[in-house]
């Protein structure tokens, strides 16, 4: 039982999970702090002295009943920020790096089934027969004496009449 949760913890992608949240809140980080520093700012800058984050009370004096536009509009720069990080950084990317990698891959084979084999062998095996009763025309020479290409009339043969080579 540890060895299959030691095996699913070491295999590359809990791994690479890993650090893409370490990652990632390293760059929650920097996108807050952008967020408080420089866009914060300027929001409040837009709305007036009295609410500098474009927040209003639902019930004046009652904390719970604040609204704050500016916060809601704050966390949809965040978002906006951090998704076009994403796609741009890795997304693009990875992207790119498939498609070239399907361009540049031959297409696999798909092995033959079973019926494909042997209709082959079958095919080979009566053509190779056709080839055989040829090669023994050819053989047989224009007399019919086997083995000898044009006739005995064209090789001198140096067995007589009755050795088996003849």
């Amino acid at each position: 039982m540890l060895k299959g949760f030691r095996d699913f913890i070491l295999r590359g992608n809990v791994i690479e999970l890993a650090t893409a949240v370490i990652i990632g809140g390293a760059f929650t980080a920097i996108v807050t702090a952008i967020s408080d520093k420089i866009i914060n700012p300027l929001i409040a800058a837009i709305g007036s002295p009295e609410s500098p984050a474009l927040s209003f009370y639902l019930r004046e004096g009652v904390e719970a009943t604040k609204v704050d536009i500016g916060a809601v509009i704050t966390a949809l720069i965040n978002f906006l920020i951090v998704a076009a990080v994403v796609y741009f950084v890795i997304i693009a990317p990875m992207n790119k790096i498939n498609e070239l990698r399907k361009r540049g891959a031959p297409e696999e084979e798909v092995p033959p089934t079973s019926e494909e084999l042997l209709a082959e062998i079958r095919d080979l095996i009566a053509q190779g027969q056709q080839n055989v009763v040829a090669d023994q025309r050819f053989v047989e020479g224009a007399s019919g004496t086997p083995g000898v290409p044009g006739g005995a009339q064209d090789m001198p043969n140096s067995a007589g009449e009755g050795d088996p080579r003849h």
